[in-house]
């Protein structure tokens, strides 16, 4: 027998193995999923909001680390479903897709053309009382010494840093976002959910810190939902194909 037979018959991994449908298909679900969940979301408003404040990359470092850890927590949640039968996560998860889809849409065309702004204003409301106490602290008197002002200083550094952290996790706690991600780690490559989750978080982060209530004026809120449930539905679909014919 030869050496090249024998490796072909030797039994290996299979993509089926670790997740069913491979690391490129988790990454590109997950970034695609993410992105159409959180532009315009509530994590994007707060991200908007305290940029427009403070720096960009302290909220952009405290936001994107809650986002990831959530990210992290969600994927070992999902993977702890690969206990049940694959057969049942794969029909599970398209239907819950499903459903998540056909909501967006109906979200979609049911929802005011200014829907953006309106939850711009929401967040930016809740925020202002913790921006007050906040601004108390980032006036440092000129009679301090120049030690008490360096510590004062990454106190609030810190502050900024964990008010962007705080309000981001929280926010995103049972979002559908969230949701979505435990459901792709339960079908698919988890490293690929967890990239393609951070990477698209990333950008959505960051479009929000660069010019957040810009973006939420010249983009529908509208449109981004009723792509959201498209996109929904084609993964649904897609996956359950992409399973079935590996199966």
């Amino acid at each position: 027998m030869s050496v090249s037979t024998l490796e072909s018959s030797t039994p290996g991994p299979t993509d089926s193995q670790y997740g069913g449908l491979g690391f490129t298909h988790g990454f590109i679900a997950s970034l695609a999923v993410i992105v159409v969940s959180e532009i315009g979301d509530k994590t994007f408003f707060i991200a908007a909001i305290m940029s427009m404040k403070h720096s960009r990359l302290l909220v952009f470092t405290g936001a994107i680390s809650a986002l990831a850890l959530m990210t992290v927590i969600s994927v070992v949640f999902g993977y702890t479903a690969n206990i049940i039968p694959r057969i049942y996560i794969t029909y599970i998860s398209t239907l819950l897709f499903v459903i998540f889809g056909l909501k967006m849409l109906r979200e979609g065309y049911q929802m005011a053309p200014n829907q953006g702004m309106e939850e711009l204003e929401e967040v930016q409301s809740d925020l202002h009382k913790r921006e007050e106490e906040l601004e108390k602290d980032i006036t440092i008197q000129d009679a301090e010494s120049g030690a008490r002002k360096r510590v004062r200083a990454y106190v609030i550094i810190f502050k900024i840093m964990f008010q962007a952290f705080a309000l981001t996790f929280f926010a995103e706690l049972g979002d559908r976002s969230q949701i979505s991600t435990i459901i792709l780690a339960a079908r698919e490559d988890v490293f690929g959910v967890i990239l393609g989750g951070i990477v698209g978080h990333s950008l959505c982060t960051g479009l929000a810190v660069i010019g957040g209530r810009f973006i939420a004026q010249k983009i529908s809120v509208r449109t981004v939902t009723i792509a959201g449930g498209i996109v929904f539905l084609l993964f649904a679909f897609s996956a359950i194909f992409l399973d079935l014919t590996n199966s």
